[in-house]
């Protein structure tokens, strides 16, 4: 008599915290550790409620609005960045900023910049609300057009088609993304493209390395809160892969009757995802009977970025 194959867990690498996450959150518990609590905080750090809940026990405020900064306050921008208008009521307010916002979160901005600069139109593909687009789209709101959808590109009127330039938010799905894109050279074969992909690194990682999971996978778990994009278009990722897929806050989440008839349930994680909360999903699924747990590397990651120059310069100073 044969024993049953043993269930299994594959887990996704890469997968969780991305360099922009890392860095942003290591800010935070530096201004936190130097200048003790409280530190307020522009919009959540990152989209993950457990990084949000830890951090404010420590003694972070997370706020929206500008308003609720007393004057003279230490203030952080988050990792998805902010408008123009959002520095000058820092400034107004005379709170003192560290910027945590990821550079390529940055980098896009400063593209929008240059392309405003030589009087380029620039469609920004993205999605409406979300506030990394707010941001970008505060960069040069008299010359963006955010496109959402391939129907979008059909509908958008430019003024000159030979002067139109693609940026595009960090965090998409790259198959989505490509369509919107293929439309736009369609209809304006002119437009300006980036020589390099504004969709970070991370995210691509991350959405290579679930197609994966989903072709050996009777289910696939993504950790993540309901309001990380990427961590939304991971899932979108592996079922149009072809596996069932859903998104967890945490271990918490999974209904065993997910489980039933599932010989490998593939496991990632958001950029914005702590380890930990993968560990506990894997105990979780252990605890449900799939014993066996197998890595998955699709590729290898070792982007850092340095901290910001004020944050640098105490640094320094405290050395010498």
């Amino acid at each position: 008599m044969h024993a049953a194959p043993e269930r299994t867990i594959l887990v996704a690498s890469p997968r969780g915290f991305c360099a922009g996450v890392s860095y942003a959150i290591e800010i935070v518990d530096l201004v936190l550790e130097r200048y003790g609590p409280p530190v307020y905080v522009r919009h959540e750090i990152v989209h993950n409620r457990y990084v949000v809940e830890k951090l404010r026990a420590q003694g972070a405020r997370f706020v929206d609005d500008l308003a609720h900064v007393p004057l003279g306050s230490l203030l952080i921008f988050s990792a998805h960045g902010v408008a123009p208008g959002v520095r000058e009521e820092a400034q107004a307010r005379q709170l003192r900023v560290v910027d945590a916002t990821c550079p390529l979160v940055t980098k896009v901005h400063l593209q929008v910049l240059k392309y405003a600069r030589e009087d380029y139109e620039i469609l920004l593909i993205g999605h409406r609300g979300h506030v990394e687009v707010d941001g970008t789209l505060g960069h040069a709101p008299e010359r963006i057009h955010l496109i959402e959808t391939v129907d979008d590109v059909a509908r958008v009127a430019v003024r000159d088609p030979a002067r139109l330039a693609i940026v595009t938010q960090t965090t998409l799905s790259v198959d989505d993304t490509r369509g919107i894109v293929d439309a736009i050279r369609q209809r304006f074969p002119q437009v300006r493209t980036q020589t390099k992909d504004d969709i970070c690194y991370a995210t691509q990682n991350r959405q290579q390395a679930v197609k994966a999971l989903a072709r050996r996978s009777g289910l696939v778990l993504v950790i993540g809160s309901p309001t990380s994009s990427n961590a939304n278009r991971l899932v979108e990722v592996a079922r149009n892969a072809g596996a069932p897929a859903r998104l967890i806050d945490d271990a918490g989440d999974i209904d065993p009757g997910w489980l039933e008839g599932v010989q490998t349930v593939g496991l990632t994680a958001g950029a914005s995802t702590p380890e930990t909360l993968v560990q506990g999903t894997i105990a979780r699924l252990q605890a449900l009977g799939l014993t066996a747990v197998c890595d998955l590397q699709t590729t290898e990651e070792n982007v850092t970025f340095p901290l910001p120059r004020e944050l640098r310069a105490e640094r320094m100073s405290e050395l010498s």
